[in-house]
């Protein structure tokens, strides 16, 4: 299992990628995460809801309300060009950070 610690400065890189596609709604970019996880790793409801709020409070996704079926209407999440350009920004952040730490990883078999 991957440490919530070691991901927590990529968690919007992870809501970002499961609103690529289409938009989606919380329950099911949780399981998109914990799909693409495989066990490694688990987001937490609080943690997945903050980095949406974080989102759509700076413009990297908008908001808005599904259909009705069962209950109240599920709430939606549309990555926009600004989260797009963000989540593109992450990435190479990403493989920057992982060319890096790289540099400091010795093979000690």
């Amino acid at each position: 299992m991957i440490s919530a610690d070691f991901i927590r400065g990529y968690v919007d890189l992870l809501v970002l990628e499961s609103l690529l596609d289409e938009p989606s709604y919380g329950y099911a970019i949780s399981k998109r995460i914990e799909q693409l996880a495989q066990g490694q790793y688990e987001m937490k409801e609080t943690t997945l809801y903050s980095a949406v709020r974080r989102l759509e409070k700076s413009g990297a996704v908008t908001s808005f309300q599904g259909t009705h079926t069962q209950g109240r209407a599920r709430t939606y999440y549309r990555l926009t060009d600004a989260g797009r350009r963000f989540y593109d920004e992450k990435c190479e952040e990403w493989r920057q950070t992982v060319a890096l730490v790289g540099r400091f990883v010795r093979d000690s078999r």
